[in-house]
């Protein structure tokens, strides 16, 4: 008898878990909530035509503004978790440039997402939108994750960004990637235009005032082999959320290769605490095309343990980044905002139950 009630709290055990893992499953690739169809955006008169570029075909025929080199390209991860914010990044982005037909969106979804549900839902918002959903097989990068001091940082699809070489067309050359907690209030194609030099392979603004050592471990620093990584180099913090990047460069120097690498030895020894960055910064710190840091106005999500308000850094703003643990629309939800939120506010698109019709 003991053995027969040992077993049947096995089985529900067991059931329940199964139950559980299937539940949150669902919740991550559900979409909940419903958005407002944002106006349409035309192109001013001096924008270059799409249809004049002399483009390379792709193999499935669709030679059109996806590989043309007069578009602006723009990559971003989308999820059912962050649809919210993503939404309100792409209205900022057409709403600021002045060639807003001329954008090209590179949309990066998790294998396992409903990626039919997220096309539906970006297409029912911006029917005129020029965009992809591309699939990330996140199985290829999942076992070489470690754990970092916030679980989000955790998720494989925030690791995408290193993938992108492989998961675009090989006729997208430059991209500009983008996170989807941030809006900006300049033209994009200025920061598209970012001149990347004869070798760099990204662009991105830097904080050499920030303490770098501290982005690894001590292990990291008191290993001779590994301290000697930045040994040529003037290594400085950026920010992996907004970056300009040579495809054609990357994919020429693997540099996936070289970030797997630095995430292997991870795996064996603990160089860093924080997620899909350190990574970045092993390979490319101190070897970037710094950007004005108006292009990044960041931390607006506070820190990462509990997302308090911050204040803007000094100088002009073209992108306002609520990077940390800290979101506008959840904050906003909870009526909790920080000030700086309100800048968030109006790109909202979300449909409350006491919208009007216009």
């Amino acid at each position: 008898m003991p053995r027969l009630i040992h077993k049947l709290i096995l089985l529900f055990t067991f059931l329940f878990l199964f139950f559980s893992l299937t539940t949150n499953a669902a919740a991550t690739t559900t979409i909940t909530q419903q958005f407002k169809e944002a106006p349409q955006f035309y192109n001013s008169p001096d924008c270059p035509s799409i249809d004049q570029d002399e483009m390379e075909p792709e193999p499935d025929g669709d030679n059109t503004i996806f590989c043309s080199e007069h578009a602006v390209h723009v990559a971003m991860t989308l999820d059912a978790a962050y649809i919210r914010g993503s939404m309100a990044a792409i209205l900022s982005v057409l709403q600021h440039t002045s060639c807003p037909q001329n954008i090209a969106f590179h949309f990066v979804a998790s294998a396992s997402a409903n990626a039919s549900l997220l096309r539906a839902t970006i297409s029912s918002s911006f029917p005129y939108l020029k965009f992809r959903v591309y699939t990330f097989d996140d199985s290829s990068v999942s076992g070489l994750i470690s754990t970092s001091i916030r679980s989000a940082l955790d998720c494989p699809l925030n690791y995408a960004r290193s993938y992108l070489a492989n998961i675009l067309p090989l006729c997208v050359r430059r991209v500009v990637y983008l996170d989807s907690d941030l809006v900006l209030v300049d033209d994009i194609a200025k920061l598209a235009a970012t001149l990347l030099g004869e070798k760099s392979v990204l662009a991105a603004p830097e904080y050499c005032n920030a303490n770098f050592t501290s982005y690894f471990t001590p292990t990291f620093w008191s290993n001779p082999s590994l301290s000697l990584t930045f040994a040529d180099r003037r290594p400085c913090y950026f920010n992996t959320g907004v970056m300009v990047i040579d495809l054609d460069r990357w994919r020429e120097g693997d540099f996936t290769t070289k970030i797997e690498e630095w995430m292997e030895l991870q795996k064996r020894m603990r160089i860093y605490e924080l997620g899909s960055l350190p990574p970045f910064l092993l390979v490319f710190a101190g070897d970037i095309v710094p950007v004005d840091h108006k292009w990044n106005q960041h931390g607006l999500g506070g820190d990462n343990f509990r997302g308090l308000c911050r204040d803007l850094h000094p100088g002009p703003v073209s992108l306002l980044h609520w990077s940390g643990k800290g979101k506008p629309w959840a904050r906003l939800d909870a009526n909790r905002p920080c000030p700086l939120d309100a800048l968030w506010a109006p790109y909202d698109l979300l449909q409350t139950p006491f919208a009007l019709d216009s």
